[in-house]
């Protein structure tokens, strides 16, 4: 079944890591966070609110629809006063008008079904001259095949109706663009990111985070017993080696 973000045994689904220096260097190449105003929509458990203070951002503000997401977030982020949160939906958050330079979504799009809404709130909450980056994967960054280093392709040999699930879900490029073009978004651009996810020491620690289905909502798709097997699968496959670097391919959309 789905996954339930209002769940509390959900609650630390999004906690319990820190950004990847991929994930930074190539937020730095498109934008320069230092003093400006930060929206992090469906800001899930603060990773990347996190991220952005960390990346010098004079303020960060997380919005996410569930409040146990929000508790995990605070949990997370109480260190850094220059992070706030909010509860509000992806379409409708209640913040102000141009209140950010940067509006930052990831993993967040092919859960909604009205794109042009989404797209018109992150240009109200822009600023003149503010940028958005909408970070997600179409179908064809996840259907990249399985290696070492891209576990997510062994879901989809094991399991192919897992493919099924997120050709449905999946926004396609052209979509995706036609709708921030809508929503009057200016100088749109496309690039692509293989994200480091996590660098596990052993497979055991690798099994045990596939186990808890942390931070991987696709998984909530499977059984116990199926989440076992897939366990076994991906163990045999990477048996003999002694760290594991899991990344994940991302497309990355940019309008201003």
């Amino acid at each position: 079944m789905k996954m339930d973000f209002h769940a509390k045994e959900n609650e630390d689904s999004y906690t319990g890591r820190a950004a990847d220096a991929t994930w930074a260097s190539t937020m730095l190449s498109v934008v320069d966070p230092r003093d400006k105003r930060v929206v992090d929509i469906g800001c899930g458990g603060g990773i990347y609110s996190k991220a952005w203070a960390k990346l010098g951002a004079a303020s960060v503000t997380g919005v996410d629809f569930s409040s146990v997401m929000l508790a995990a977030a605070q949990k997370q982020c109480a260190d850094e006063p220059r992070i706030s949160f909010v509860q509000g939906d992806a379409l409708e958050n209640g913040l102000p008008d141009g209140c950010a330079d940067i509006v930052f979504a990831r993993a967040l799009i092919h859960h909604l079904h009205d794109l042009r809404g989404f797209f018109s709130e992150v240009k109200r909450l822009l600023a003149p001259g503010g940028i958005c980056l909408i970070q997600d994967r179409t179908i064809d960054d996840c259907a990249v095949p399985a290696s070492q280093t891209h576990l997510r392709g062994y879901f989809f040999e094991q399991f192919p109706r897992l493919l099924e699930v997120e050709a449905k879900r999946r926004p396609a490029d052209r979509t995706v663009r036609a709708a921030m073009q809508q929503a009057g978004l200016a100088k749109i651009e496309r690039l692509s990111l293989w994200e480091v996810r996590r660098v596990y020491g052993t497979l055991d620690e690798l099994a045990r985070d596939l186990r808890s289905r942390k931070g991987r909502s696709l998984l909530h798709e499977l059984t116990d017993a199926e989440l076992e097997q897939l366990v076994d699968a991906i163990c045999l496959k990477l048996s003999g080696h002694e760290t594991i670097s899991e990344q994940d391919r991302w497309t990355i959309w940019i309008g201003k």
